[in-house]
This record gives C-alpha cells, sequence and structure tokens, in this order.
C-alpha cells in the first residue's frame, strides 16, 4: 500500500472521526457526570470495540456477520435497546435534576469499569461501526497486493484517530467543568443527551 492511497484513507477517516454518533454522545454525558476518569474509561471501551470491528472485518470474520440477516438483526436491535436504557437515564437525570457538585467529587466505585462497559457496549451492539469498515476498506484493498497487515492498519487507524479525537473532547470537557457543574447545564446536558441517544436508536431501528 502506498504512502498516497494511505494519505487518500487518513483524510476520509478524519471526516468519519469527526462526525458525532452514538459513541460521542455517551462519551460527552460520561465525561460530564463522572468527571475526566469516567471519560477515559469510556474512551477506552469505545477503541476497544472499534479495534475489535475494525480486526474482524480485516480477516474477514465481519463478511459473516453481515452476510447472516439473524445476527445481524438481533446485534441491531441489541443496539436499539442498549441506546434506548442509556436515553431514559439522561432523561431521568434531567428530569430530577439531582446532581451532586463535580467540584472534588470522589469517583464511585467500579465507576471506570462501568464507564468502560458503556463505551464499548455503545460501539460493539452498532452494526453501522462494522458495515463503516465493510465498505471503506474494501476500496483501498488490491487483491493479491496488499494483506491482512495493510488491512490490520487501516481498520486500527479508524480506533487510534478516533481515541485521540475523543481523549480531546473528554479534556476540554475536564478544563470546563466548573461550567459543566451548574445544575442548569447538567439538566439541559441529560436532557439533550437522552434526545439525542433516542434519536440514534429510532435511526437503527428504521434500518
Amino acid at each position: 500500500m502506498s504512502w498516497a492511497s494511505y494519505g487518500a484513507y487518513l483524510l476520509i477517516v478524519v471526516v468519519l472521526v469527526l462526525v458525532p454518533g452514538p459513541d460521542t454522545v455517551v462519551l460527552l454525558r460520561s465525561s460530564v457526570v463522572g468527571g475526566r476518569r469516567a471519560g477515559l474509561a469510556t474512551t477506552a471501551g469505545v477503541f476497544t470495540g472499534n479495534a475489535a470491528q475494525g480486526s474482524a472485518a480485516a480477516f474477514g470474520l465481519g463478511v459473516l456477520l453481515a452476510q447472516s440477516q439473524t445476527l445481524f438483526t438481533i446485534l441491531r436491535w441489541a443496539g436499539v435497546a442498549y441506546l434506548c436504557v442509556l436515553a431514559f437515564g439522561a432523561l431521568r437525570a434531567a428530569v430530577r435534576g439531582d446532581h451532586p457538585s463535580l467540584d472534588g467529587a470522589a469517583p464511585a466505585p467500579g465507576g471506570a469499569a462501568k464507564a468502560f462497559g458503556r463505551g464499548l457496549l455503545s460501539n460493539v451492539t452498532n452494526p453501522k461501526v462494522l458495515i463503516l469498515y465493510l465498505s471503506v476498506l474494501p476500496q483501498f484493498l488490491v487483491p493479491g497486493v496488499t494483506g491482512t497487515g495493510d488491512a490490520l492498519l487501516l481498520a486500527l487507524t479508524v480506533a487510534v484517530l478516533g481515541g485521540a479525537w475523543q481523549v480531546g473532547l473528554v479534556l476540554t470537557v475536564h478544563r470546563a467543568r466548573v461550567w459543566f457543574s451548574r445544575r442548569r447545564v447538567r439538566r439541559s446536558g441529560d436532557a439533550v443527551s437522552g434526545v439525542a441517544l433516542l434519536g440514534f436508536g429510532a435511526a437503527l431501528a428504521a434500518e
């Protein structure tokens, strides 16, 4: 694979990474509610999911899943259900408005593990991520020229760039933690997150 080809791929990946999706909404809410530690743990979960799905696509396993209507449907509805659960939690928090202060708050036990799980599940239960890999990767793979190593490089590039962007989002939220600690801002953020997650769930259900 030439550097020119990889450069063109990078441009596409940057655009895709910057487009907000369910992972972004989950990450931002996790960062606001749980702080920097929870945000970074969520980022690690999303990264792990991206790496796993990208590797599956590189080794050809993703094609099998995409071609299995039963498995694909199960994964799709699992994603819809999970997004609805997250949306309900965000909307309930917006209605109640009983947010603890972010300043000096100690992380809840198991908070990082739960945040990691949220990021991982948000990613792996979204079949659109796998379809993205399956639709973009083949355009840069030449049969008989590029091998599995090149496919893995392309797939993991998405995970790495996505992770870097998400770490930047987490640090940005952390720097603005005083503003986010305001009760009105927290409630508004929860409401927006809940509606956005419901929207993503509805779009996934309509596929």
